[in-house]
């Protein structure tokens, strides 16, 4: 088999959809385009039956009941109505407090969780930003010793999007349950690729998205529990009253069915996926360190996904390390957002320095990746990492043995 470049190594950031997918979704585009608010003709209810299905096939993956799976336009929707709608519907006021509630989060969160916690602050509620440790995991006690009397909400990722690292949320979960607290994961990286189980979590709400397990953009859900305890959400649109009242708006059919045949797909294949895809990452991070040195991944070592791996590069940029491997799709830790090239946020937060958080790449393979895409890519990576050392006189000092980091620079 030949290699085809570009080589796609983000799988992070999306995924391809995959042809069953797409073959299930292509009868809705066109033949089955009931609306299934429609209820008193069979075109509707056709368009019911869909979104039924892909109800069972989606709480069937989360070990959830059907009537617990909120369609939502994806993550960042249903974190902003989690987050939001929580705290609005659980708002207090203890004695003596000027605020009306308080929030847990952390600092290497995603902006769809940090910009809504932000937004909550403006609004009067206090949020704490948990620092995690050099290995990125918020743990049990970290939440634990954050709590307050009018803790309202905790809201954390299952699995960081940019190093993997996996959060107690099980223990977490309990904790909250325990207190009193309602729960709320961002599941978008860990659902369809991990085993889930929101019941034995005891997670109340969980995010999660189409596109990052093989199935279309535009469309994803949110888990909300109905019993023990039953949770409630201040909408964040009024209209129609579609799914529980929580997300008015005519249902994306087409969109639903795909993200319940991805699920099914991921129930059937996610540990065979992860088992093939943990021994190609592995043989990435085994290869580099083998031949370079001064290098570090991120994050803990082993509480991770699978299929994602961080990598730091001492003394090289790695914007320049970004272009030298242009037919390998990946991000770069200096790239935060399309519009800045600050360092990451996430790396920072674990105590990164500036330099190696903006010499890291995150590498996320997939469903598809082949060893010979990952014998590629590893030697190409390698080899321009040396080319860009051999400009550097910063590694020429290291390799001198002066350490850079007590040299004061002169300023002009």
């Amino acid at each position: 088999m030949s290699l085809k470049l570009p080589i796609y190594f983000d799988h992070a950031a999306t995924t391809p959809c995959d042809p069953r997918v797409v073959e299930a979704m292509l009868p809705y585009f066109t033949e089955v385009y009931g609306n299934p608010g429609s209820r008193n003709h069979s075109f509707g209810w056709a368009g019911e039956a869909a979104v039924d299905t892909a109800r069972d096939q989606v709480s069937n993956l989360i070990g959830a009941d059907r009537k617990e799976v909120v369609f939502t336009s994806g993550a960042t929707e249903s974190n902003n109505l989690a987050i939001k709608g929580g705290a609005q519907m659980y708002a207090k006021k203890p004695a003596g407090s000027t605020g009306r509630g308080h929030v847990i989060t952390a600092t290497h969160e995603h902006k769809a969780t940090l910009d809504p916690c932000k937004r909550l602050q403006k609004e009067g509620f206090d949020v704490t930003f948990l620092e995690p440790g050099r290995d990125g995991i918020i743990t049990a006690e970290m939440v634990k010793n954050a709590m307050r009397d009018d803790t309202i909400l905790v809201s954390l990722l299952w699995a960081n999007n940019e190093i993997g690292t996996i959060n107690e949320v099980p223990e977490i979960g309990a904790l909250c349950h325990d207190r009193g607290v309602i729960f709320h994961v961002d599941g978008t990286q860990w659902v369809g690729k991990m085993p889930t189980d929101v019941n034995a979590a005891q997670i109340d709400l969980m995010s999660f998205s189409a596109h990052k397990m093989y199935g279309p953009k535009g469309v994803g859900g949110l888990y909300v529990r109905r019993r023990r305890p039953r949770v409630r959400l201040t909408a964040l649109a009024e209209g129609g009253g579609q799914e529980r009242g929580f997300r008015s708006g005519t249902l994306n059919v087409t969109g639903i069915v795909g993200l319940g045949k991805a699920a099914e797909l991921a129930s059937q294949e996610m540990t065979k996926d992860a088992d093939r895809l943990r021994k190609l990452r592995d043989r990435i991070e085994t290869t580099v360190t083998e031949k370079l040195d001064t290098v570090q991944i991120n994050g803990h070592r082993e509480k991770r996904l699978p299929h994602m791996t961080n990598i730091s590069f001492g003394f090289v940029e790695g914007e320049s390390l970004m272009m030298a491997c242009k037919d390998i799709a990946m991000s770069s830790g200096s790239a935060c957002t399309s519009a800045s090239l600050e360092p990451s946020y996430v790396l920072k937060a674990l105590g990164v320095g500036d330099d190696l958080a903006h010499s890291s790449l995150r590498l996320s393979l997939g469903r598809w990746t082949t060893e010979e895409e990952v014998h590629y890519a590893t030697n190409k990576i390698i080899e321009s990492v040396e080319k860009l050392r051999v400009l550097s006189p910063l590694y020429d000092m290291h390799n001198e043995g002066i350490d850079i980091t007590k040299i004061e620079w002169a300023a002009h």
